[in-house]
């Protein structure tokens, strides 16, 4: 479940848009190396948040330079992904945030897409405030007490209600569920990008403003702006089953996982091998993504910095 949108691109690139939660026809958007019968090429499905474009700028870079492979990037929403991914238009899906109805149809019915086993990150999304709000009003950070801070969050974008900054309209988000099912004085106000949000969220820090948003970890940001997280009534299996407009619990905490097409796994040779082989920490990722986003480093040349600063990491990727 996630959620984000940075303007830069991996070096290489296809733009694709799609929305929805229907199948996405990738056939006349998709990279032409995916699926090149008998060439050394990867095509990687890269989603629009700063930490899956880090994921992929390192992976591809390796496979380039230490593999040999061509590597082509193509840029897709979250759920159509996995449709791109089922169809042989991507080789590899390297950050998923979960999406259980995609892995029950294409992983244990279809069986088009096997996993590639963990990323080595865990994911979270919540609700967060900023520290210098927390300090000034401690009890903000229990749900129940945020309707007493709604006139704080008002903007114009909000009304009369407080304002709950959200990202991408295309991440998988609850908000409006929750605030309404938590019967909640806040109209989730969507920035449009993770990079609008970064942002939106940068300069009411600089402003010692007060927010309430929808934010994430792994992420870069907390580095430069000290975020706590406001508890909502915990996450249960019970509650994570309910319909989507029903759900009224915080957002799971959620290992990220990594998918590749089922007939690149069984035939992509040491590229799959190494994209199996994958793992890392958030630090280590967090430590490429502020490259990208915050020193603007292009994927690629934050890529190279990374690899040239951590052999004894990523050598131990590469197949035997």
């Amino acid at each position: 479940m996630r959620r984000k949108l940075l303007g830069a691109l991996l070096a290489g690139g296809v733009l694709v848009t799609a929305t929805g939660c229907g199948a996405a026809d990738m056939t006349k958007q998709t990279s032409p190396y995916a699926n090149a019968s008998g060439a050394k090429t990867v095509t990687l499905s890269v989603q629009s948040w700063v930490g899956s474009q880090a994921n992929v700028a390192v992976a591809q870079y390796l496979l380039e330079h230490e593999l040999g492979y061509r590597v082509d990037t193509v840029q897709v929403d979250e759920v159509p992904a996995w449709d791109a991914l089922s169809q042989d238009r991507v080789d590899a899906l390297l950050e998923d945030w979960g999406h259980p109805d995609q892995e029950k149809r294409y992983v244990q019915e279809k069986k088009t897409i096997v996993s590639a086993g963990g990323e080595g990150v865990t994911g979270h999304i919540g609700w967060w405030v900023p520290k210098y709000l927390a300090d000034e009003y401690p009890d903000i950070l229990d749900w129940r007490n945020l309707n007493k801070y709604a006139d704080l969050m008002r903007t114009a974008e909000s009304g009369n209600k407080g304002q709950l900054l959200d990202g991408s309209p295309s991440y998988v988000t609850n908000d409006k569920a929750l605030v309404k099912n938590l019967h909640l004085n806040y109209q989730p106000v969507f920035a449009g990008s993770e990079a609008a949000q970064i942002t939106q969220i940068k300069q009411f820090a600089k402003d010692r403003k007060p927010f309430l948003t929808y934010w994430y970890t792994p992420q870069w940001l907390f580095n430069e702006v000290p975020m706590v997280e406001v508890k909502l009534p915990p996450y249960t299996d019970a509650c994570g089953a309910k319909a989507p407009a029903d759900i009224d619990c915080a957002y799971p905490t959620t290992p990220l996982q990594k998918y590749l097409n089922a007939n690149f796994a069984k035939h992509g040779g040491k590229a799959a091998q190494f994209l199996k082989n994958f793992h890392w920490t958030k630090d280590e990722q967090n430590e490429v993504s502020q490259m990208i986003a915050e020193q603007k480093l292009s994927p690629e040349a934050a890529a190279k910095r990374w690899v040239d600063a951590h052999p004894d990491v990523w050598r131990a990727w590469l197949p035997k």
